[in-house]
């Protein structure tokens, strides 16, 4: 933002992620992060959250920073990428249960 581009952010989306899942496309999503897009946002160490305006209806996100895929600007493509490791999704119904025989 400080060289007046607009910073986007590429996310994958799992169970964890909070994000508005009419937009998320092949289990990612790209979001504005921009201070005219979003209100409120929080970058720490484990989370970036905020909230942001889509289709006219103000939604909370909430995004694990693990999740993460890049962070880039829109202009000119240029950014940071990362290495996102895919989790398989835990069954929470099953979870701590093992066979016995």
């Amino acid at each position: 933002m400080d060289s007046g581009l607009t910073p986007f952010l590429a996310t994958m989306v799992d169970n964890k992620t909070n994000v508005p899942h009419q937009y998320v496309q092949n289990g990612q999503i790209i979001l504005n992060l921009s201070a005219n897009a979003t209100k409120d946002v929080l970058i720490d160490c484990e989370w970036i959250t905020f909230s942001a305006t889509f289709g006219g209806v103000l939604q909370d996100v909430a995004i694990p920073i693990n999740n993460v895929i890049a962070i880039f600007a829109q202009e000119n493509g240029q950014g940071m990428q990362f290495n996102v490791e895919i989790k398989p999704e835990s069954n929470s119904e099953h979870s701590g249960l093992k066979l016995v025989k």
